[in-house]
């Protein structure tokens, strides 16, 4: 019997397919037609089965989804380091707002390349943006072949890029039309916060989103000086400002969610909103810890974000999920909350769930996009194994990644990007720091 023909196998490692049961396939491999996922199964099987123009070997290794970044500024790569160790308002005030003034299209293009190339090579194959100049991170996004969703971050005051606010939503529908039905560039619209956009701006920006059924994307209840600052203005919290206007619905991606009464979490199921959690920038920022596993037991959808490389100072994920478990078991003083299953299910099907992608991404499952990444485990710190989610979240690093599919597409082969010129992004992000630091106050 002939063979199927398919694009490329991925074949002798371990499989975590990442559904709902957690199934592993021991020696197993993932056949990719396309841009989607054919079929997952026994090596032996596949093989059988399907005939391929290429072959991934895995080596022994862990097969899985791509991991999901929840919530990021990918060009502030370029910014990693410029202003560390402040609290939240006076890092964003004294350093960052001035900082990105400074922005333009060129500079926001290729500090995006920089984050994409970190991204690929530590298994993101997909991330969740919010910044300046948004055209140019799809741009950015497009051509280094990873699956972003993009919203320029509107403000109730002149944006670097936009200019007033009004032109801010002319702006967001403009990336809509120019961007919905991208295979793997996906707009939103992206209000700031509550205390940087006013009742009625944040309205405009969700009639919008309903408007052209895309998420709505802020950053909510981040830190108690946040809290502090909307009920002096307001006389409530964030979440409930946000209620009271109407605007919390399955639209709604909250990202951080640190200052959360119970109440507030049963807004957030009752709404259906979702959450991405950034637990290394709400360390390094002091802003508290996020009640994620109580948000869980609630049934609130929650991802995994690493935030800007401002704040964390790094888009590792892998550094990420171990952070993520380790915070809310001393935090809950219980070490059996976020177990490893789960925070690795966090960083892919809560992920993809958070951004709307559910259908698409977030497990290794016949129909969905092939966005996979291949764990190279033949080293000291990875030897033995007894359980793949155990050395996901407590072991590995980005550094470990071997092999990056997106979309079908091979990004990474044996640690070799293939979509970028990396040493060129790396060479012209030098360039760009040396004229940061002659027009930016750097912290020291």
């Amino acid at each position: 019997m002939d063979r199927e023909q398919v694009d490329l196998i991925v074949q002798n490692g371990s499989v975590l397919i990442m559904d709902e049961a957690f199934t592993v396939v021991e020696d197993g491999a993932v056949a990719v037609a396309g841009q989607y996922i054919a079929e997952v199964g026994p090596g032996a099987d596949v093989r059988k089965k399907y005939q391929s123009r290429d072959i991934l070997d895995a080596e022994g290794g862990i097969v899985l989804p791509g991991l999901v970044n929840a919530h990021t500024h990918a060009a502030m790569t370029l910014f990693r380091g410029i202003a560390d160790d402040l609290p939240l308002m006076e890092w964003l005030n004294d350093y960052i707002f001035p900082a990105e003034t400074h922005l333009n299209p060129e500079v926001v293009y290729d500090g995006t390349l920089l984050a994409c190339a970190e991204m690929i090579r530590s298994g993101t194959t997909c991330f969740c943006d919010m910044y300046l100049f948004e055209q140019e991170v799809a741009r950015a996004a497009r051509d280094a072949g990873l699956r972003a969703v993009v919203g320029e971050v509107l403000y109730d005051f002149p944006s670097p890029n936009y200019g007033p606010p009004q032109e801010g939503l002319r702006y967001s529908e403009q990336l809509i039309r120019d961007w919905k039905g991208h295979p793997i560039i996906y707009p939103a619209v992206e209000p700031h916060a509550v205390y940087t956009c006013s009742p009625r701006y944040l309205e405009q920006i969700m009639e919008l989103a309903v408007r052209h059924s895309v998420p709505y994307i802020i950053h909510l209840a981040e830190s108690p000086g946040e809290l502090a600052q909307v009920r002096e203005k307001f006389g409530k919290t964030p979440v409930e400002h946000m209620e009271e206007l109407g605007l919390l619905s399955d639209l709604v991606i909250a990202d951080h969610s640190v200052c959360l009464s119970p109440g507030e979490i049963e807004i957030y199921r009752r709404r259906k909103v979702k959450v991405a959690h950034c637990p290394e920038s709400n360390m390094k920022l002091a802003s508290g810890v996020a009640p994620v596993p109580h948000m869980l037991r609630a049934g609130v959808v929650v991802g995994l974000g690493t935030d800007g490389c401002a704040s964390n100072n790094n888009l590792d994920l892998f550094q990420e999920m171990d952070t993520a478990a380790k915070l809310h078991k001393v935090h809950t003083m219980d070490p059996t909350v976020m177990d490893a299953a789960s925070v690795l299910s966090m960083a892919t099907r809560g992920g993809a769930a958070a951004l709307g992608l559910a259908e698409e991404i977030g497990s290794l499952e016949p129909g969905k996009r092939a966005d996979l990444i291949v764990v190279e485990t033949r080293s000291p710190h990875l030897t033995p194994m007894y359980n793949p989610y155990s050395h996901l979240v407590y072991a590995a690093r980005g550094a470990d990644v071997r092999h990056t599919v997106i979309n079908g597409r091979v990004a990474m082969r044996d640690r070799h990007l293939l979509t970028l010129d990396e040493e060129a992004v790396m060479a012209r992000a030098r360039e760009i720091a040396a004229e940061i630091r002659k027009t930016v106050t750097i912290k020291t």
